[in-house]
């Protein structure tokens, strides 16, 4: 089984790519290879852990991180990016968790592939 690290530094608003990088997720924990998929938000991505965000088209993006983490996917907020925003005490999408960089250490050094977005 493949491991694959999807690293999400763009904010859920104003540009797709938060959109793109869940897209992403969900197709790689339907295909046939089953790999284990971890999502780690960092900078301004670390808002999409928060319930009922929305991507530059108006595209709500709550829902495909609830379907992530139930299909299994782990998404963890960086917990100084968290910080900095100040969403460490703010209520998360149910799954979603803070996470640290040494989380995020082992999750790279554990992956097969990582994906930067």
């Amino acid at each position: 089984m493949q491991n694959i690290l999807i690293i999400i530094h763009a904010p859920p608003y104003g540009s797709e790519r938060c959109l793109s990088a869940l897209r992403l997720a969900t197709a790689l924990v339907g295909n046939d290879a089953k790999p284990k998929v971890r999502v780690f938000l960092m900078s301004d991505a670390t808002v999409l852990g928060l319930p009922n965000q929305i991507d530059g088209s108006g595209n709500g993006l709550q829902g495909m991180v609830e379907q992530l983490i139930a299909q299994g996917v782990e998404i963890r907020l960086c917990r100084t990016c968290a910080m900095a925003r100040g969403l460490v005490d703010l209520p998360l999408i149910p799954g979603a968790a803070i996470g640290t960089l040494v989380e995020l250490a082992e999750a790279t050094l554990a992956a097969d592939k990582v994906i930067a977005l």
